[in-house]
């Protein structure tokens, strides 16, 4: 996760044509009903075909969410050898070609350049930089043209001042290597799935986070699908420790996510976690990891968060020190709160305190909550 916020994601720079759009779900008819009924875990709903989802088959996707996978996959992308996994670096596109294989083993269709699963963006002069994007087609002809985005950050900040011990090289496997983790796993558990959800689902991993929301940003911007297109972003960023039993979610109350994401927790004691609302409101985390650049954008978003620690942006931040167990019910409850949106055939909107706090020069009516 960013440290603090910078000046370019103090900036407005999204477009007029952009801040419509994110005033467009409140306009829709039977928001009202939409609302009310936002409680729970959207009901299974009729496809196409006629063909009703399982929830028997969303509960066995979701078990392929297991803790040593995680263990095994944060242990690669924080190992010494990747050297911090800084924005650019050898050991930041040796992580982009190892997630981009997970992607290729799981089938998913490519989302970068030239039929890659790298989208490339310049950093200015020479320099470049890698995200990694993996595409689920969804399964109905109408709704396929819209887009969940699962979004985590792959880098971290590289090799520094060394600690006590003299270790140098800060290895962030809770920041992020725990997110990025959980996006390969959902990966696997939505394509365990009997048929993809009605909506296409995006598996994307960003670099330039901890420099300013560099490849996120150019993800909203330049990326393989339209940023009108897309209805929700899950953001993953520090999973992994503090208490066992429950996540943060930034962004809670800006938009219907939070009620779905609330109630899949309620309805699913299984996964162990109360779903707590930010804590730490002058922290200003909302604006700190990927998630508000889709925001910005006009996309609801919500930032699932376990909160930072003492070993935060240093060497300690090791592997060995990771709740691989949390980080799976975390994923869990992640890939259940996307499979939701991407099998409803009503989009997430805004709240009005959602609109508010990303663009405050919005008013919206009385109709909005």
């Amino acid at each position: 996760m960013n440290r603090a916020p910078s000046k370019s994601l103090i900036r407005n720079r999204a477009s007029s044509k952009s801040l419509i759009r994110g005033l467009r779900p409140f306009i829709t008819t039977g928001l009202a009903l939409v609302i009310g009924a936002c409680g729970s875990e959207p009901a299974p709903e009729t496809t196409h075909a006629g063909v009703a989802p399982s929830s028997l088959s969303a509960d066995s996707a979701t078990a392929t969410i297991v803790a040593e996978d995680m263990a095994r996959r944060i242990g690669f992308l924080a190992q010494d050898r990747l050297r911090g996994r800084a924005t650019p670096s050898q050991g930041l596109d040796e992580a982009a070609e190892f997630i981009a294989s997970e992607f290729r083993r799981l089938g998913l269709r490519p989302g970068g350049d030239d039929g890659t699963y790298l989208q490339w963006y310049a950093l200015g002069g020479v320099s470049r930089a890698p995200n990694v994007v993996g595409i689920l087609p969804g399964s109905d002809p109408r709704l396929r043209e819209t887009y969940v985005v699962f979004s985590a950050h792959m880098d971290h900040v590289g090799v520094g001042l060394p600690d006590a011990s003299g270790d140098s090289i800060y290895n962030g496997a809770d920041d992020d290597a725990s997110g990025t983790a959980a996006v390969i796993e959902i990966a696997e558990a939505f394509t365990a799935l009997p048929r993809p959800p009605l909506r296409s689902v995006v598996f994307l991993t960003v670099s330039g986070e901890e420099t300013g929301l560099f490849g996120s940003d150019a993800f909203v911007r330049n990326g393989p699908v339209p940023v009108d297109a897309m209805v929700a972003d899950l953001n993953i960023d520090m999973i992994s420790r503090n208490e066992p039993d429950q996540v943060v979610i930034i962004g809670l109350r800006y938009s219907d996510l939070g009620d779905r994401v609330t109630g899949i927790a309620q309805s699913h004691p299984e996964l162990g976690l109360s779903v707590i609302d930010d804590p730490w409101p002058d922290e200003r985390f909302f604006f700190r990891s990927d998630h508000y650049n889709f925001a910005r954008a006009g996309v609801p978003a919500l930032f699932f968060f376990a909160g930072v620690h003492d070993d935060y942006h240093r060497p300690s931040d090791e592997a060995e020190r990771i709740d691989a167990a949390k980080a799976a019910r975390i994923a869990r409850l992640a890939f259940r709160t996307g499979l939701g949106v991407a099998e409803s055939r009503v989009a997430p909107a805004w709240t009005r305190a959602g609109l508010i706090e990303v663009h405050p020069e919005k008013r919206m009516t009385p109709e909005t909550r």
